[in-house]
């Protein structure tokens, strides 16, 4: 009789050890380490999430902050805004003002159109950024309550350190309202 009880606690414990593998696996991302390479960035403004892909996988999802004025698509050089659109990494910049930082492929032909019939500057300059050097790691709590860049994505500093090492020059970047 011990014996089967000592069984069927081991068969028991087995059970909840896979059970909690598996709910673990269906959990939100948000937490674990982004490893790999990833092929394609989606950003969605209006939930202020990034995401991270390799083919239809999705391999880490990002709390981020945008421009200061994040509605609408970004228009012309100043307006606060985070471009909407499909683009590219272009540079990754080791030496950022911002910890590190991906260049965006802003504008693209459509935003270089747009600013043209207002005649004005699109402005450049877009990247997915740290929170900065010297900021202490972890602080965009604070920073993800509000949008504060000039139309840039920010993350933190460690987030950003997961993304310049997981993604290459020509990575695709979506970016939506």
């Amino acid at each position: 009789m011990r014996d089967q009880i000592i069984t069927c606690l081991i068969l028991f414990c087995g059970f909840l050890a896979v059970k909690n593998a598996f709910i673990a696996c269906q959990a939100t991302n948000k937490n674990k380490i982004l490893t790999g390479k990833a092929d394609y960035i989606l950003i969605k403004k209006k939930d202020r999430i990034m995401q991270a892909y390799r083919g239809e996988a999705l391999l880490k999802e990002y709390k981020i902050s945008l421009g200061f004025s994040p509605l609408g698509p970004k228009t012309v050089e100043g307006d606060g805004k985070t471009p909407e659109g499909i683009y590219e990494i272009v540079w990754k910049n080791p030496r950022s003002a911002y910890h590190l930082s991906l260049k965006i492929s802003y504008p693209n032909e459509e935003d270089l159109k747009r600013a043209r019939d207002l005649g004005q500057s699109p402005g450049g300059d877009i990247f997915i950024h740290g929170i900065g050097t010297g900021v202490e790691r972890g602080a965009l709590k604070s920073y993800s309550e509000m949008d504060w860049t000039l139309g840039c994505i920010a993350v933190n500093n460690d987030e950003i350190e997961e993304l310049f090492s997981s993604v290459q020059v020509g990575t695709k970047v979506e970016i939506i309202p």
